[in-house]
């Protein structure tokens, strides 16, 4: 190999775990089970996940921290991601979520 040069470019980031921030949302025929992630997860993070089962035709599980279902009820996670996320994912994936909750409120004192 004549006047052959070689580049190589890279990116380094931490690896966080999990690699997540919030959540996942299991499709119902996702490569890993609820169970098996959720066993995953207590043996990576010390963060505890709530477990949300979801009885619909593409949507199997969602996985959420629950310190986020302080500021958000579960019915309202799971009625944003059928409406908002649902349509744009298929029953074999897995997605992650990244949810910036925002409560306000006033008070008179």
């Amino acid at each position: 190999m004549r006047n052959c040069k070689h580049f190589i470019q890279t990116r380094i980031k931490e690896f966080v775990l999990p690699p997540f921030r919030d959540g996942l949302i299991l499709g119902k025929n996702s490569p890993i089970g609820s169970k098996a992630m959720r066993q995953a997860l207590e043996l990576l993070v010390a963060t505890p996940f709530e477990h949300i089962e979801i009885n619909d035709d593409v949507i199997q599980d969602i996985l959420i921290r629950k310190t986020l279902l302080k500021r958000i009820s579960q019915d309202k996670v799971v009625e944003f991601v059928l409406k908002s996320i649902k349509p744009f994912m298929s029953e074999d994936e897995i997605l992650y979520l990244e949810l910036d909750v925002e409560v306000q409120f006033e008070a008179e004192l």
